[in-house]
């Protein structure tokens, strides 16, 4: 793990104004937490959610009130500074709420409550007017893929390995991304004249591959300010459409131009990982002050790193090989009509 610790998505649980649900103290408590498992992080009604599972075992563990796993989720107020569809994977969220406890000694107590695919890496306390989407700075994802991807073919071949050519085509085409851009085609439902479709992406790059169950696999890292619905993964997606030669390289710099509007099909949310969250004012404004600690989890890397090696890796790895999750995707890229309307 690289740069500190990893991907955050933080929520506050309160009780509606006017009503308690209980007189008990509690404390403003931030928690790490990584999943590997094909379900959405936001509470839907009716829906399996990471958050869903989180609640019931923070309420079997005693940490936060009852009603909280049943009727009185509304009561909630959810805070999140990323969140993560079906099929995406977390080695870091960090998510925030009320504890009945103190964080101290409860990581065992509550992943006790949890599958192995979700666990706890670490808890700290922090200010009680800590938001997390707010003072969140920077987001870093990870979108890992098969190399066969690269190579202008559709199937998955263990033989094929990426030439260095290929890797250095590809990352600087990656490249393109950073820097400020409009991106309307990215996304859905906004307008280049809507100032939100601007983001500011501070660095993308391309790890080294490397070979798991015999096939080759690379993987993408982009950190910026923050990210749309669906924009990393439609960012992919148009690459690969230049890979595949179904679309011209200079389309990257047309598809960030205002005036031009394109039909850009996203890649398969398997290979993508929220990674990390930056909180640097938060860390030195409150961070040394004698009460609560930076939100830096050093500490909770090599937990990180073994999660990331027996789960999202072998999660990746299974979607890819065993159920095609790319090269699906790739037969039907074609009729995705990319193109200016």
């Amino acid at each position: 793990m690289q740069g500190g610790m990893r991907a955050v998505c933080l929520f506050r649980i309160c009780s509606r104004p006017g009503r308690r649900l209980t007189t008990q103290s509690s404390a403003q408590t931030d928690i790490l937490l990584s999943y590997a498992v094909p379900s959405p992080t936001v509470i839907n009604p009716g829906m399996h959610t990471i958050e869903s599972v989180l609640i019931s075992a923070l309420v079997n563990a005693q940490c936060v009130p009852k009603p909280c796993a049943t009727t009185d989720r509304a009561w909630l107020k959810l805070q999140r500074c990323a969140r993560t569809d079906k099929g995406v994977s977390a080695l870091g969220q960090l998510v925030s709420l009320c504890l009945w406890k103190s964080p101290d000694d409860l990581v065992e107590k509550i992943n006790s409550h949890l599958p192995s695919d979700i666990r706890i890496l670490g808890m700290k306390q922090v200010t009680r007017g800590f938001n997390s989407k707010t003072m969140c700075e920077g987001r870093k994802y990870s979108y890992t893929l098969p190399t066969f991807a690269l190579s202008g073919g559709t199937e998955p071949d263990s033989s094929f390995r990426l030439s260095r050519e290929d890797f250095h085509r590809f990352h600087n085409l990656l490249t393109f991304y950073q820097g400020t851009h409009c991106y309307h085609n990215f996304t859905l439902g906004k307008t280049a004249d809507d100032p939100s479709a601007f983001r500011h992406i501070f660095r993308v790059t391309l790890r080294e591959p490397y070979v798991d169950k015999g096939h080759e696999f690379v993987t993408i890292e982009m950190t910026g300010q923050s990210f749309l619905l669906n924009q990393i993964r439609k960012m992919v997606g148009l690459a690969l459409s230049v890979t595949q030669g179904l679309v011209p390289e200079s389309t990257l710099p047309s598809s960030v131009r205002p005036e031009i509007s394109l039909k850009i099909p996203p890649a398969p949310g398997l290979g993508l990982v929220l990674e990390q969250t930056y909180f640097n004012w938060y860390n030195l404004r409150f961070g040394e002050d004698g009460l609560h600690s930076p939100l830096i989890w050093e500490d909770a890397e090599p937990a990180a790193e073994t999660f990331r090696k027996n789960h999202i890796l072998p999660l990746i790895a299974h979607g890819e090989i065993d159920d095609l999750s790319m090269a699906r995707w790739l037969r039907t890229l074609s009729k995705h009509g990319l193109g200016a309307f």
